[in-house]
């Protein structure tokens, strides 16, 4: 037996994912979710958000357990460093989604992954979020995204997988895309 008469297997499960994009077409209310996040300031900047439940396919949905993140700013800004900074977690999010992505695409294509590592970076300069310079942004400048991928394929179809997986992220549409954001106050 050759590595290519191996079944490919990523950790996907493919058909459930086509056959919940099939029983879209026929109840298109089921594709309205609610993802959410509850925050709790703790310290200083230090803050913990939590990951429970979220609404989708018509009603509440809960994880299987809750998800905690802490959040804070480093030591060279005067806090306490209890976790990663608001700004690392969009990072994480845009490399989590892109490679959820391409394990995905990769096993509807048939082509088996060994290894998938990206680094993400972006720029970003305090003069804007210190007050410090109003012409400068208070978000990135730029976000760069690179892949080490092995796979059993050509450089061509990895190209062409990781092109479909940013075509499909959400996280890659959010940070490149305008979006309505409401904050209130109670």
């Amino acid at each position: 037996m050759t590595a290519t008469d191996l079944p490919v297997d990523n950790g996907v499960n493919v058909e459930a994912l086509l056959g919940a994009r099939e029983a879209l077409g026929d109840s298109p209310e089921i594709a309205k979710f609610t993802w959410r996040s509850v925050n709790s300031w703790v310290k200083g900047t230090h803050s913990q958000s939590t990951v429970e439940t979220f609404y989708g396919l018509g009603g509440e949905q809960q994880h299987k357990k809750t998800f905690a993140f802490d959040a804070d700013h480093p030591a060279v800004f005067a806090a306490e460093d209890n976790g990663i900074t608001p700004v690392e977690f969009v990072l994480v999010a845009l490399g989590s989604c892109l490679t959820a992505g391409i394990a995905a695409v990769a096993q509807q294509r048939q082509i088996q992954l060994n290894s998938v590592r990206a680094t993400v970076e972006a720029d970003f300069d305090l003069h804007g979020i210190l007050g410090a310079d109003p012409e400068v942004r208070n978000g990135f400048s730029d976000v760069r995204v690179h892949y080490d991928i092995d796979a059993d394929a050509s450089p061509e179809d990895v190209k062409a997988i990781v092109a479909q997986s940013q075509k499909r992220s959400a996280v890659y549409d959010i940070l490149t895309n305008p979006t309505n954001v409401t904050v209130e106050v109670a």
